[in-house]
C-alpha cells in the first residue's frame, strides 16, 4: 500500500460512520487525493474535514447527502469514480419497529442501488463492506470446524429469533453477488468481526456499544453473533487491500482471530479491573472452534493484524473522552 501519483477516484457509501470514517481517514493517508463521501440526508460529516490530510489544497473530499434508496442521489455520488467502497448499512442500537422497512430494504435494494450506479459509470472494482452476521449464525456448521468463508448465516434461524440484523447483511450480500454474477461485474466482499478502536464519528457505534455493555456489566453472551474481534483500522486496510489488489476475488473474512466472548471479557478485565466486567463460566459460543489465524485470506495478501488489547484500549479511551463511559469502580 504505497503512496502513489495519480490515485483513481473512489466513492466511499455510509462515510461518516464508525468504519467510513477510517476508511476516508486511511485513503487520505495513502495519497488518495479525490474522495465521495456518501453520507446519509441531514447526517454529521464534519467530523470528516478535520481527518489529517483532508485540509490539503490537492484534496477534494466531497460529501454527497445521499440516501442509498435514492438511485438518483447516489448516481450523483459515484459519477466520475472508478472505485466504490460501499459500507452504508443501516445498524441500529435498539430494536427496529420495522425490521423491513428499516434494516432489510435499505441494505438489500441500497446495495443493488449503488452496485447499478457503479456499472452505469464503469466503476473498476466494488469493495462490499459484508459482516460476520453474513456468516454466522450457523448452527449447522460442522462441530470441531473452524469457521471460515464458506459459512453462510441461517437466515430462518434468525427469524425464529427476531435477529434481524444478520438477515439484512446476509440478502443484501447474496444480492450483491447475483447482480455481480449476471452484469460481470468485479466486487469483492469483505467481513469483519466486532470492530473496536477510537471513534472518529460523534455517535456511539453499535460495534463499540458492546465493549462499552461489557465494562458496565453486561452478562450478555453475545450468542451466536461473535466469532472475534479486530481493529476498525485494520478493518479499512484491507478494504483498501482489497481494492488495490489486483487478483482478489469472494469474501473475505477480517478478524484477528476467533476465540470465545468469554475470552475477550477475561482480557478486557485483566485491561481495566476497575469495571465491573462479568466473568463468563463455560463456553459462552458452544463448539466454537478457536483459530489465530482465521483471517488467512487476508493474512496472506499481507494484512498484519493489531493486537486486540491495543484496539481495546483504544476504545476505552475513546469512549470515556466522548462521554459513553463512565468510570465505575467496583465495590472494594
Amino acid at each position: 500500500m504505497n503512496k502513489k501519483q495519480n490515485k483513481e477516484a473512489v466513492c466511499v457509501t455510509g462515510a461518516n460512520g464508525f468504519i467510513g470514517s477510517w476508511l476516508v481517514r486511511t485513503l487520505l493517508q495513502q495519497g488518495y487525493t479525490t474522495i465521495h463521501a456518501s453520507v446519509y440526508p441531514g447526517s454529521d460529516a464534519s467530523h470528516l474535514f478535520s481527518l489529517p490530510g483532508a485540509a490539503s489544497d490537492h484534496v477534494r473530499l466531497l460529501v454527497y447527502e445521499a440516501n442509498v434508496l435514492d438511485d438518483r442521489a447516489i448516481s450523483k455520488a459515484i459519477e466520475g469514480c472508478t472505485g466504490v467502497f460501499h459500507v452504508a448499512s443501516p445498524c441500529t442500537l435498539e430494536d427496529p419497529h420495522d425490521p423491513q422497512k428499516e434494516l432489510v430494504e435499505p441494505a438489500v435494494q441500497g446495495t443493488l442501488n449503488v452496485l447499478e450506479a457503479a456499472r452505469r459509470f464503469k466503476v473498476r472494482r466494488v469493495v462490499v463492506t459484508s459482516s460476520i452476521s453474513a456468516m454466522v449464525p450457523n448452527p449447522t456448521w460442522p462441530p470441531n470446524t473452524v469457521f471460515h468463508e464458506s459459512s453462510w448465516t441461517d437466515l430462518d434461524y434468525c427469524k425464529s429469533r427476531q435477529k434481524w440484523y444478520p438477515v439484512s447483511k446476509t440478502l443484501a450480500e447474496r444480492a450483491a453477488w447475483e447482480f455481480a454474477e449476471k452484469n460481470g461485474m468485479d466486487v469483492v466482499a469483505i467481513h469483519p468481526a466486532t470492530c473496536l478502536g477510537s471513534l472518529l464519528q460523534p455517535s456511539l457505534n453499535a460495534s463499540c456499544a458492546v465493549l462499552q455493555q461489557l465494562l458496565q456489566g453486561s452478562k450478555d453472551t453475545q450468542e451466536y453473533h461473535w466469532l472475534g474481534a479486530v481493529h476498525v483500522k485494520d478493518v479499512a486496510k484491507a478494504q483498501m487491500l482489497l481494492f488495490e489488489t489486483p487478483n482478489v476475488s469472494g469474501r473475505y473474512l477480517c478478524t484477528d482471530g476467533i476465540y470465545q466472548f468469554g475470552d475477550f471479557a477475561e482480557r478486557v478485565s485483566k485491561l481495566f479491573p476497575e469495571f465491573p466486567v462479568h466473568r463468563f463460566t463455560g463456553e459462552t459460543q458452544p463448539g466454537l472452534t478457536a483459530c489465530k489465524d482465521a483471517a488467512k485470506r487476508l493474512i496472506d495478501l499481507g494484512l498484519v493484524f493489531t493486537p486486540i488489547e491495543d484496539a481495546i484500549r483504544d476504545t476505552v479511551e475513546s469512549l470515556k473522552a466522548k462521554g459513553f463511559l463512565r468510570q465505575e469502580q467496583l465495590p472494594s
